[in-house]
């Protein structure tokens, strides 16, 4: 009897031990280990080139804006004598009128904007091309100037009239190809609440000068800028001009000889 059990036991373990005979293998724990080990080599190896291609897709996305935003000034430049459009524009209902909409005095980040009013409006309509997909709003150091988003790009200000000198005339540009017409923009403030001098706060932003750190160097420390003859392309921050305020954010100034007009 002893020895026919002990045969039945052996016979049993063959069963479960067996392929193909229905039962479940089982990890060790040393196993398991591994496999963790390897699952986490892999996200480790994976997660920044997925980083990398988002960054690519936003800054595509943002040249196109700003191609969409160029081609609309060239269409107000057909339809204006060869004028470009002031920054701004002057005040109405409470608010100020400027070259990308209206936007209302009042409380930092409860001021109605209303885009419609922009100058470029008719040609763009609901294109949505106004806010850089890179442009980090729920960055906490972020303030905005309206109750939402309003405007991630800047003007040249060497293109806009001023009171003591009339519209620039685009066909005096001698250089379309490498004149700025708009850029990536924001800028660091410390004098609205809720910013502070102890407290440095990003906002939107909405020209671009060349004595102002107005220019935002948001796709891997380069600004996306779109030309007067059309075309856009990176560009690197003019050397020094970085504001140290907010140093990972990276907001300073094109180069000069890009945005003065010869």
């Amino acid at each position: 009897m002893p020895h026919t059990t002990r045969a039945t036991i052996e016979s049993a373990r063959s069963v479960r031990s067996s392929p193909g005979s229905g039962s479940i293998a089982c990890f060790t724990l040393v196993e398991l280990l591994v496999v963790f080990a390897l699952i986490s080599l892999l996200a480790g190896l994976l997660l920044p080139v997925l980083s990398r291609g988002k960054m690519t897709a936003q800054r595509i996305q943002c040249l196109g804006n700003l191609r969409q935003l160029s081609l609309a000034t060239q269409m107000y430049w057909d339809d204006n004598s060869g004028n470009a459009f002031s920054y701004r524009l002057g005040s109405t209902n409470g608010g100020d009128l400027y070259w990308f909409g209206w936007l209302a005095r009042g409380i930092e980040g409860e001021r109605a904007f209303d885009r419609s009013q922009g100058i470029l409006f008719p040609y763009l309509g609901a294109f949505g091309v106004e806010v850089c997909p890179s442009l980090d709003y729920s960055f906490a150091q972020f303030k905005l100037k309206a109750s939402g988003a309003s405007y991630g790009y800047g003007y040249n200000l060497c293109l806009s009239s001023v009171p003591s000198q009339p519209a620039v005339k685009i066909s005096r540009i001698t250089r379309l190809s490498t004149t700025a017409l708009f850029a990536d923009a924001a800028q660091v403030n410390t004098f609205q609440a809720p910013a502070s001098p102890d407290h440095p706060m990003l906002e939107e932003f909405y020209y671009l000068s060349t004595n102002e750190a107005t220019t935002h160097f948001r796709h891997q420390q380069k600004a996306n800028v779109a030309f007067c003859d059309g075309h856009a392309d990176l560009e690197k921050p003019a050397t020094g001009s970085l504001d140290p305020r907010l140093p990972n954010q990276w907001i300073g100034r094109l180069r000069p000889e890009i945005l003065v007009v010869p």
